[in-house]
């Protein structure tokens, strides 16, 4: 019977992501802090109904690709190439704030007794988790508002790409530079690293831009029989993003970006977008958003460590915003984009979890005392953030922009059904 448990997690976890979606909802604020809340209750934080398994893993982070691969989808290309170096910028000083200020809130509260050497890498990799950016709890919460293809979303979505990149160069540096206490860590040549990520992009690029012709030519020139496209293009994002993690080293969240963006602007990209959706909705995104809070478990935790996690949640949110917005400021983005761009990056996400485990394995974190702190810090970041989107994108005339988002509606209804009568 345990071997069926896993339905009962689903149903648990869809049934509680959809109805505290509602109650966000209703009471304006975006769906997604519903289903993050759901995690919380439904997790060993609280009620303890839905334990973590190893399939609710790989299908959280299945949903987490086919969120950055349909974020892809909606990409303006020609508007993604103007913020080029605009995102670097933003994500470089938005990764060196984040690093500093982590490190200087760390070293007040590492009670460690290892040698100088080793604690100044403990309290150098405490800030390197917090210069990750899970941009997944941005696009969802822009797609919702409509202002994912902004100016400022664009921008986001670069500079969190970048981002991941200079996460790794950091990390890989820190790990080949540390003492570790795992001597099956492996320690990677800097110079390797960086050939595997230069590498990466030319496959990448040469993928997608061989892979967007043929596609757009391929659904011009077919027939009545659309499902294949939908298929392909999964297959697709898949195969890039194994390729990505497994082949050089970089997210699959990556990959997936990139194969989104080869299928954005061919005919065939608004009936790709609406399959993949209905996909997310039904059933990856509430295992994803929920997976989140299932992670925290809420341990005996002195009075110190609940100080540290306060201050590290803070300094969480505030450098990332200062961080990447004083880059979008140097930008010449105006102040309103710069700090939507600065909330856009806060929150943390799988990245953060990911490094942080890297430094448990190397004996550069203590799991009994710090790793809840590092995981709460995530959660507070991933459901603020959407709350904060909604503050700053607000618009003055949000009347138009509800009057706007009901003609595309309607127009995304009108584009299914013909959809539908061509199949």
């Amino acid at each position: 019977m345990e071997d069926y448990e896993f339905l009962l997690s689903i149903a648990i976890i869809l049934l509680s992501t959809k109805f505290l979606g509602l109650v966000s909802k209703k009471v304006k604020l975006p769906q997604v802090v519903g289903s993050l809340v759901a995690g919380l209750l439904i997790g060993p934080a609280f009620l303890n109904l839905v334990p973590s398994s190893e399939f609710l893993s790989n299908i959280s982070e299945l949903g987490v690709i086919v969120l950055m691969f349909s974020a892809g989808l909606e990409v303006d290309i020609k508007e993604l190439k103007k913020c080029g170096l605009a995102s670097f910028i933003i994500a470089l000083i938005g990764v060196i704030v984040p690093l500093i200020g982590g490190y200087l809130t760390f070293a007040p509260f590492n009670e460690s007794t290892a040698d100088s050497t080793k604690i100044f890498y403990e309290n150098l990799f405490m800030g390197l988790i917090l210069t990750a950016t899970s941009v997944s709890i941005t696009v969802e919460t822009l797609k919702e508002l409509g202002k994912l293809s902004t100016r400022a979303g664009n921008a986001i979505l670069g500079a969190a790409l970048i981002d991941d990149i200079l996460g790794i160069i950091a990390l890989t540096l820190i790990t080949s530079l540390a003492p570790s206490d795992d001597s099956s860590v492996e320690k990677t040549a800097v110079g390797i690293v960086l050939l595997k990520i230069l590498l990466f992009f030319i496959v990448a690029f040469a993928a997608c831009f061989i892979f967007h012709k043929l596609f757009n030519d391929w659904t011009t020139k077919t027939g009545k029989d659309m499902r294949r496209f939908i298929i392909t293009s999964f297959v697709f994002c898949l195969a890039l993003s194994y390729i990505a993690e497994v082949g050089f080293g970089v997210a699959d969240i990556t990959g997936a970006f990139f194969a989104g963006v080869a299928i954005s602007g061919t005919t065939e990209c608004r009936y790709v977008t609406n399959r993949f959706e209905t996909l997310s909705y039904m059933l990856l995104s509430p295992v994803f958003f929920a997976s989140i809070g299932l992670k925290v478990e809420l341990s005996s935790m002195s009075g110190k460590i609940i100080l540290f996690t306060v201050i590290l949640s803070i300094v969480a949110i505030l450098t990332k915003v200062v961080g990447c917005g004083l880059g979008a400021l140097a930008c010449k983005y105006n102040t309103k984009e710069s700090i939507q761009i600065g909330v856009g990056m806060i929150s943390r996400g799988e990245v953060a979890l990911i490094i942080a485990n890297k430094g448990a394995d190397m004996g550069l974190i203590d799991t009994e005392k710090y790793f809840g702190p590092v995981v709460i810090m995530v959660v507070v970041t991933t459901i603020i953030t959407p709350i904060l989107l909604k503050l700053v994108f607000k618009d003055k005339d949000d009347t138009n922009h509800k009057d706007s988002g009901l003609v595309e509606n309607i127009n995304k209804h009108i584009q299914y059904e013909k959809d539908i009568q061509s199949m």
